[in-house]
């Protein structure tokens, strides 16, 4: 398993994305999923199209990678994009 480290800048960002998310819901200009920056589990698994235990072998094998913030995974929406041009149908 890849350990990745969160430096402050990332957390930095993650917390501008929220405050800034949070902004919008409250004004009711809330951007779509595939806009975010990062997604959660139940999110990637819906874009992907697969189960839990199918998201968590893609974790354990590093074809998916995620940052993990506290018991929250959380996973860099344009690498989930690129995951899914490469996909075959």
């Amino acid at each position: 398993m890849a350990i990745e480290l969160v430096t402050k800048e990332d957390l930095q960002v993650l917390r501008l994305q929220l405050v800034n998310d949070i902004k919008q819901m409250l004004e009711g200009t809330s951007k779509p999923v595939e806009q975010n920056a990062w997604l959660k589990t139940d999110e990637v698994m819906k874009l992907l199209k697969v189960s839990s235990s199918t998201l968590q072998t893609y974790r354990l094998n590093g074809t998916v990678k995620y940052t993990k913030i506290g018991g929250t995974l959380y996973y860099d929406y344009q690498h989930i994009q690129n995951l899914l041009q490469e996909k075959p149908s």
